[in-house]
C-alpha cells in the first residue's frame, strides 16, 4: 500500500471538513491509487468493496440501460466521495463509477468506513450533508438531461469538469461525452461545434480547451449555477469561490 506521509489528504474537501481526530482514525486505512481516463472503479451490481475520495481526478457516476446506453447522473470531484451506497449499508453498488479525468484518489474499504461511521458523530453528519448535496445534483442533472438543449448541457458539463480539474485543457472524446450526456455521438459533435464556432472552446483530437469561461457560463443552463450553489452550501463557502479558474 503506497505511503500517505507525503500526500495532502486535505485536497479532498470531504475529508478536509472532518475534525483532526477523525482524519487520524481514517488515515491508516486510506490507500493511494491513480486512475486513468475510462477506468472503471466499480460497476452497477458489483459487490461493495471500496469508497473513493478524489484528490485531483474526477469520477463520473453512470446509470446504464438494457440496450447498452448510459448517462451520467453525477460528477464527483474534490468535494466528494464515490460509493456512498456502501456507507448507507448496501451490499451492491447502484451505478458505474468511471474515471472521467485522470488523477489521484484515496480509497478505503467499505467495512472500515462503516465502522468509523458508527464511531464518529462528525463523520455521520458530514456524510449526511454530502448525501443531500448528491441527491440535489442527481435530481438537477436528471431534469437538465430531459429539458435543456444539448449545447446548454454540454456547457454545463464542461464548466463542472473545469471547476474540478483546475486546468483549461483536458482530454475528452466525443464518444466519452456521448456517454456522459446520454446523446448520440453525432449530436455531441454538433453541440461541440456550436461552442467552438462561438469561440468558447477549442476541440482537437480528443482535447478540449476552455477559451472563454464567462461565455460558456452564459450558454450553460441554470443547472450549472444551481449545482454549484449546492456544492458551495455543502462546503460552507460562496459559490463563486468554487469556480477555480476564470
Amino acid at each position: 500500500m503506497p505511503m500517505l506521509l507525503s500526500v495532502d489528504i486535505h485536497k479532498n474537501l470531504f475529508l478536509a471538513g472532518l475534525p483532526d481526530a477523525d482524519l487520524m482514525n481514517l488515515r491508516p486505512h486510506l490507500q493511494l491509487v491513480s486512475g486513468k481516463i475510462g477506468e472503471v472503479f466499480f460497476g452497477a451490481g458489483d459487490s461493495v468493496q471500496y469508497l473513493y475520495f478524489p484528490l485531483g481526478g474526477v469520477i463520473s457516476i453512470i446509470t446504464n440501460f438494457q440496450e447498452g446506453r448510459g448517462v451520467e447522473v453525477a460528477l464527483i470531484g474534490m468535494e466528494g466521495i464515490a460509493g456512498v451506497s456502501a456507507a448507507m449499508g448496501s451490499q451492491v453498488n447502484w451505478h458505474d463509477a468511471i474515471v472521467q479525468a485522470p488523477g489521484d484518489f484515496l480509497k478505503i474499504k467499505a467495512d472500515v468506513f462503516q465502522a468509523e461511521l458508527k464511531r464518529s458523530v462528525a463523520l455521520r453528519e458530514r456524510l449526511n450533508r454530502y448525501v443531500l448535496f448528491l441527491l440535489a445534483e442527481i435530481s438537477q442533472t436528471a431534469a437538465c438531461n430531459r429539458i435543456h438543449r444539448l449545447e446548454q448541457r454540454l456547457a454545463r458539463w464542461l464548466l463542472m469538469t473545469h471547476d474540478q480539474v483546475r486546468t483549461n485543457e483536458f482530454d475528452e472524446t466525443h464518444e466519452f461525452l456521448s456517454h456522459m450526456l446520454g446523446s448520440d455521438r453525432s449530436e455531441v459533435t454538433i453541440a461541440a461545434g456550436i461552442l467552438r464556432k462561438a469561440g468558447l472552446i477549442s476541440y482537437f483530437r480528443g482535447k478540449v480547451k476552455i477559451l472563454d469561461r464567462e461565455g460558456l457560463e452564459e450558454v450553460a443552463c441554470e443547472c450549472y449555477r444551481i449545482i454549484a450553489n449546492e456544492s458551495a452550501r455543502f462546503l460552507g463557502k460562496r459559490a463563486d469561490s468554487f469556480a477555480i479558474i476564470r
